[in-house]
C-alpha cells in the first residue's frame, strides 16, 4: 500500500471528482492520503473529507502564501486539532518567492503553528520556498524538533535536507522528482535516509511523469515512488513499504488500516 502524504482534495479541480479520485487511488494501491488545510475558512471542508472516509486524514493550518484570510492563534489551532481525524498542524512555513519583502507576519504565523504543534504533540507540515535559512532558523528557535514533522514537496539542496534531518524531520518528495530538469533534486532523493523519506502528490499540482501537465491526484503518487526506486536502484516494494511505514510513524495519530 502506498500513502499520499500531502494532497488538497477540497480544491476546486478535485472537489467535484471525489468518487473517481478514490477509485483511482484504489486501482493503484494508494490506500491512504493526508488532506492538507491551507485556510481556516476552508478547514471544515478538509475535516469533512476525513470524516467521510476512514482512509483519509486532515491537517489544520494556514499556508504562508495566504495573506487575506483568518489569522490563526495557538489556542484556535489547538482547539481545531483536537479531533480524531486531524493528525497534523499545517501547511505552514515561509514563502519568499511570492512575498519577496520577507514579511514579519509570515514569520510570526509560522511561530504560532510550531507552538501549536508542540502543544498538541501533532507533527508539522512545512512549506519553504526561497526562505530556507529563515525556515530552519525559526524551526530551531521555536523547538520544532519537539513536535517533529515533514518538509513537504522538498526542492531544496542537500545541505537544507541535512539540517532538517538533524532536527528530526522527514523529507517528502513530490512529482517534481520525476521531472527531467530536476537533476539536483534527484541527487537529494538518493541521499535521504530511507527511514526518513515520504512521498506525496501535492495534488492538484505537480503531476508526475507520465502525467505531467495534467491535474494531479493521489492515485498517481505511485509514480513518485517509482522514480525514487529507480534513482536508488531499489525494488519498488522497498520504497512502498518504507514510505508507508514512515507515514504512520510520523503521523502517529493516524491509524494504519488493517
Amino acid at each position: 500500500m502506498f500513502v499520499d502524504s500531502h494532497c488538497h482534495l477540497d480544491f476546486p479541480d478535485l472537489a467535484g471528482r471525489e468518487d473517481a479520485i478514490l477509485a483511482t487511488m484504489a486501482a493503484n494501491d494508494v490506500g491512504c492520503a493526508l488532506c492538507i488545510s491551507v485556510k481556516l475558512e476552508d478547514f471544515p471542508r478538509v475535516r469533512a473529507l476525513a470524516e467521510r472516509h476512514p482512509h483519509l486524514w486532515a491537517s489544520v493550518g494556514v499556508h504562508p502564501d495566504n495573506a487575506d484570510c483568518d489569522e490563526p492563534d495557538v489556542a484556535r489551532l489547538v482547539a481545531l486539532a483536537d479531533h480524531p481525524r486531524v493528525v497534523a498542524i499545517g501547511e505552514t512555513g515561509l514563502d519568499y518567492h511570492w512575498h519577496k519583502d520577507a514579511p514579519e507576519w509570515q514569520r510570526e504565523r509560522f511561530r504560532v503553528h510550531i507552538r501549536a504543534a508542540r502543544e498538541t504533540a501533532k507533527p508539522l507540515v512545512i512549506h519553504t520556498r526561497s526562505a530556507a535559512d529563515d525556515t530552519l532558523r525559526l524551526m530551531r528557535e521555536e523547538g520544532a524538533g519537539e513536535a517533529g514533522g515533514v518538509m513537504h514537496c522538498f526542492t531544496e539542496s542537500w545541505a537544507v535536507a541535512e539540517a532538517a534531518l538533524e532536527l528530526g524531520f522527514y523529507i517528502s518528495f513530490s512529482g517534481i522528482v520525476s521531472f527531467r530538469s530536476a537533476k539536483d533534486l534527484k541527487e537529494v532523493a538518493k541521499r535521504v535516509p530511507l527511514e526518513r523519506l515520504l512521498i506525496e502528490t501535492d495534488s492538484p499540482y505537480l503531476a508526475p511523469v507520465p502525467h505531467r501537465g495534467k491535474t494531479n491526484e493521489p492515485g498517481w503518487v505511485v509514480h513518485v515512488a517509482e522514480e525514487i526506486a529507480r534513482l536508488r536502484e531499489l525494488p519498488l516494494a522497498t520504497v512502498e513499504q518504507a514510505s508507508t511505514d514512515n507515514f504512520f510513524r510520523l503521523f502517529r495519530h493516524a491509524k494504519r488500516p488493517s
